[in-house]
């Protein structure tokens, strides 16, 4: 039977949400009118994509999704924020030796922040030259695309919300969708008000110690923009040197706010209830935090072996057992493990064997639900229980061995959809590394393995920053265009865990 989704609607629907994204553009605006810096333009931005929305809403002004329409919607709406977050960066690059006048560029460093990737074509001469205003921006990019900007249509849009679980199925990270409330649109509006929550926690906390003399870089801007970008494990800063720039207090105050994004936010849904057992008995959650504990020791002791080069750079770390030396290793572990991207130490000065935990780290992600990125801890969980029932039952063939989760049995089509994604990520991801290296290779750029290996993995696990020239201090804009095109794909494939993207391309194919 043809794949044939009703195209009228999705595009109406696409409409639709470059709408309201457009009236997301007035707190940059404002930010711009306070600090007498690039207002214009947000003002033509916010006016051009409103136009734009409003002409392809009237496509279809009453859409009906159905499962397939859902799927192309999720899989372009995405690539559509991405595109339109790239406007105010090409418009304000226009004229300028900016990097983000190049619309490739430009779109990297958009789809980079809506899938709170935090990768960057912007080096530190880059960060520092541009306005608040489009900083700002850049900022709010990762907030929005953290819970998810289709989440948020359903919590505040009737006409989203009929077709929300669909939608929500499509977008929500991990292998599958907790619906807490007996409604989805109560459900996504519960998820927001609880990331919205933290948000604003976590920017109050960092303003505080500003206030009291702890944190004197830390003004209002430098708050509320770190907030935007902690919660949703997105990792850009409007500081060139990220939070190195800022003292330990606020690097400590950030560590347990990393933590908490990678969590699956379902579970603080029950914490607020008088629930607590629900979280504290989770098997993901104990699995998570066990991970961080694990590598953040494992990386103090190699730290306090001399892992790093000497206290002074921004790769520092003092030797011995210190609390500059625990604070680095919570701080790189919290932030690379769920995908943030944040640093404190430039890690791609430490020495190899630290180089490979924090690779290992990158891998494990954080949990389903949560804002981070990876392959998840359910997952991995999930394919080892697999693995020991198939070593188990090809001894003992006539015993039959589910696959149980935290007392409850998984579900054979979910363990299916867990390996068949699993197997796609570590494909993807050395094809990859592959192309990378004979790309740049073709324009004359030497690229080690670390790198290209690094640059894959940061990319599809959106998670950033990566090693040698792609460090936490580094940018991705040496590569060729062809490479940043590919890595953009990579973004968008990873914040939407694969499946469906190439489900919507393979089933087009196949149409003709």
């Amino acid at each position: 039977m043809p794949w044939r989704p009703n195209w009228r609607a999705t595009v109406g629907l696409l409409g639709t949400g470059m709408k309201y994204l457009s009236v997301t553009m007035f707190v940059p605006l404002l930010v711009g009118v306070i600090y007498g810096e690039d207002a214009w333009v947000f003002a033509l931005s916010i006016v051009a994509v409103a136009v734009a929305g409003f002409a392809l809403e009237r496509v279809d002004p009453d859409p009906d999704l159905g499962p397939s329409e859902a799927l192309v919607f999720v899989t372009l709406a995405w690539l559509v924020a991405a595109v339109v977050g790239a406007v105010p960066y090409m418009l304000a690059g226009a004229g300028t030796a900016s990097t983000l006048a190049d619309p490739v560029n430009a779109l990297f460093e958009s789809m980079s922040g809506f899938t709170t990737t935090g990768a960057t074509v912007m080096g530190k001469i880059g960060v520092e030259r541009h306005s608040h205003a489009l900083l700002m921006w850049r900022q709010l990019t990762q907030w929005l695309g953290g819970m998810g900007i289709i989440v948020l249509m359903i919590a505040i849009l009737p006409e989203v919300a009929v077709n929300g679980a669909q939608l929500m199925d499509s977008e929500a990270p991990g292998p599958e969708l907790q619906k807490l409330t007996p409604k989805i649109a109560e459900t996504a509006r519960a998820l927001w008000l609880i990331y919205f929550g933290f948000t604003v926690l976590l920017a109050a906390l960092l303003y505080a110690l500003h206030l009291l003399g702890m944190a004197p870089n830390m003004d209002l801007y430098n708050a509320v923009a770190h907030g935007f970008t902690t919660l949703p494990t997105g990792g850009f800063s409007p500081q060139a040197d990220s939070i190195a720039a800022f003292s330990a207090a606020v690097q400590w105050v950030v560590i347990p706010f990393m933590i908490v994004a990678g969590v699956n936010f379902a579970l603080f849904w029950h914490v607020l209830r008088g629930e607590a057992a629900v979280m504290l008995e989770n098997t993901e959650f104990r699995t998570y935090a066990g991970a961080i504990a694990v590598f953040t020791a494992g990386v103090g002791v190699l730290l306090v072996g001399g892992a790093a080069p000497p206290l002074g750079d921004l790769g520092g770390v003092t030797g011995g057992l210190t609390e500059n030396t625990i604070r680095q290793a919570a701080f790189q572990i919290a932030s690379l493990l769920n995908s943030t991207g944040y640093a404190t130490s430039d890690f791609a000065q430490w020495d190899t064997h630290a180089q490979v935990l924090l690779l290992f780290a990158m891998f494990v992600g954080g949990s389903a639900g949560s804002t981070g990125g990876g392959v998840k801890v359910v997952r991995w969980l999930v394919v080892l229980k697999a693995i020991r029932r198939e070593l188990f039952t090809t001894a003992r063939p006539d015993v039959v061995q589910p696959v149980r989760l935290g007392g409850t049995v998984v579900n054979e089509d979910a363990i299916r959809g867990i390996l068949v994604f699993t197997m796609l990520y570590v494909l993807l991801f050395g094809l990859a590394s592959v192309f990378f290296t004979l790309d740049t290779a073709r324009v004359g750029i030497e690229l080690s393995t670390l790198e290209a290996v690094s640059a894959s993995l940061a990319t599809l696990g959106n998670i950033g920053p990566g090693f040698g020239r792609l460090g936490p201090f580094g940018n991705y804009l040496f590569f060729p265009d062809a490479s940043k095109l590919l890595m953009i794909f990579l973004m968008w494939l990873g914040r939407l865990e694969i499946v469906p993207v190439l489900a919507v391309f393979v089933s087009s194919v196949e149409n003709r």
